[in-house]
This record gives structure tokens, C-alpha cells and sequence, in this order.
């Protein structure tokens, strides 16, 4: 079912090119406590993710999947966190889509691969969340809402679906996001690789001679995009953990994502 308004908006005040309108106290405060890594200090850096927010939730339509109803408390909580990764960059970053789908629960997607010697191989895949190249986002609600309690695992799937989208703004998601200097790419790309390498290496320890497992979700492992994306999500709900585990990722993502700072 398509939610086009918030239950506070004017009657007939659409959210795609509409004015933000302000989000009520009590549910401000409410999402804030339902989701604790979302920032309350300094006071400038908590108004500008409230502010930041209602303006997303004028920018965008959320749609509820399977019969799902999409309050304003989920819209409210979606947004909030989708705002995180663009909190020092603008919401410029989101501007080539406006629709949010949120399932109930966890999306099956149909998959498609030819292998090398030309065989295809159809299967179904389980997913949280998605983020199409130039189209909408899908999301988990039943993810989302447990993102509080997941945090201290570095679990976080709104974090994750939207960085994609950044990591999308010039082209296929690669783990490499738009730059403005060729010296920066060129940083990123090896400190990423690097970083990648060493937690594939790791990964495949764990998994096939018993060694420790990684704290990260070792989905990263599967693709240099999922890498990021994942590294994305713990840097910013647990940076104190992230910040011990990947030191060296730490000034890497500050420069990207709060290049002001």
C-alpha cells in the first residue's frame, strides 16, 4: 500500500518537491531511543539529522509491501538512519530515486547466473534489503526494527542498502564511490583492497581450518561493494569496535563521509 503522507502533513501536500515539515517532538525523541547510535550530541549535529530527515520524508514515498502498513514511526526510523551516511554530504547524494519499499519481513529474489561453461543456473535468495542502480530501495522492516539491538554487532541494513546507493552514483556498485581527486581514488582503492584482502584471508580462516571469526559480518567477504557496504554500517553504529578492528578504513571513510569535519 502506498504511503504518500505522513499523518502530520497538510491534507494534500505531496512529498515528492514538497517543504519539510517538521518532525513532532515525541517521535523525534521516541526513534532516538529506539536507535541509540543515531547521534543526540553535539546539539548542532542533532539538528541537522532531524532537520535533514523531515526534509527526506518530503523528498520520498515510502510503499508497504504484502499489505504492510507503514507508520510514521517506520518512515520516521528509516529516515533518520538513511540520513546517517549523507549527514556532512547532502541529500543531493539520493536524488536519482524516490520510492522506499519495506517488506514485512525478509524479500525472496529470484536470481539468475551463467557460469563459465555457458549452464544456467536459477535460484531464490533470501535478502534484507536491496538498492537498484537509479531505482528504489527495498528494506526489511523486521531488520530495521531490530537495528538498535544489532548495532553492537555492526549490523545495520538501512546503513547498508543506502551506502550502495552512494557507491551507485557512478555507475555499478564497485566499493568505490564518486571521489573529487584522482589522488583520493587512488587511496581508497588500494587502502580498500588492502583491507579487503586481509578480511577475505580472514574469512576463509574461520571457515575452513577453525580459526577466529571476524567481528564483521563476513557477507563483506563476497564482493568488494559488499565490503564497503558493510564496513559503512559498523562505522557508524559501533565506530569504537570498527575503529579497533579496522584502524587503517577509520581516516579513509572520515575523509568520504564527513569531509567538512
Amino acid at each position: 500500500m502506498l504511503k504518500r503522507l505522513l499523518s502530520w502533513l497538510p491534507r494534500g501536500l505531496r512529498p515528492a518537491g514538497a517543504r519539510a515539515v517538521p518532525i513532532p517532538d515525541a517521535l523525534w525523541q521516541s526513534t532516538l531511543q529506539d536507535f541509540a547510535f543515531l547521534p543526540a550530541q553535539p546539539p548542532a549535529l542533532a539538528r541537522r539529522l532531524r532537520t535533514m530527515s523531515a526534509e527526506f520524508l518530503a523528498d520520498k514515498e515510502f510503499f508497504g509491501a504484502h499489505g504492510l502498513q507503514v507508520t510514521d514511526a517506520m518512515a520516521v526510523a528509516i529516515a533518520a538512519q538513511a540520513c546517517l551516511p549523507v549527514l556532512h554530504l547532502g541529500l543531493h547524494w539520493y536524488d536519482d530515486f524516490k520510492g522506499i519499499v519495506v517488506h514485512p519481513g525478509a524479500m525472496l529474489a529470484r536470481r539468475e547466473v551463467t557460469d563459465e561453461a555457458g549452464v544456467v543456473h536459477r535460484y531464490t535468495e533470501e535478502l534484507s534489503g536491496e538498492a537498484m542502480e537509479m531505482g528504489p530501495v527495498a528494506l526489511s522492516w523486521a531488520d530495521v526494527a531490530a537495528s538498535g539491538e544489532a548495532a553492537p554487532q555492526g549490523y545495520n541494513v538501512v546503513i547498508h542498502e543506502f551506502v550502495h546507493k552512494l557507491d551507485m552514483r557512478n555507475g555499478q556498485a564497485d566499493g568505490c564511490p564518486p571521489l573529487p581527486t584522482r589522488a583520493l581514488r587512488q587511496r581508497w582503492q588500494s587502502t580498500m583492497q588492502e583491507s579487503y584482502a586481509r578480511f577475505c584471508t580472514q574469512v576463509s580462516m574461520a571457515e575452513r581450518f577453525g580459526g577466529p571469526a571476524p567481528w564483521l559480518d563476513p557477507y563483506a567477504a563476497s564482493a568488494p561493494a559488499e565490503f564497503f557496504a558493510v564496513a559503512s554500517e559498523a562505522y557508524f553504529v559501533n565506530p569504537g569496535r570498527f575503529a579497533e578492528s579496522f584502524p587503517e578504513l577509520v581516516p579513509l571513510l572520515n575523509s568520504f563521509f564527513k569531509p567538512e569535519t
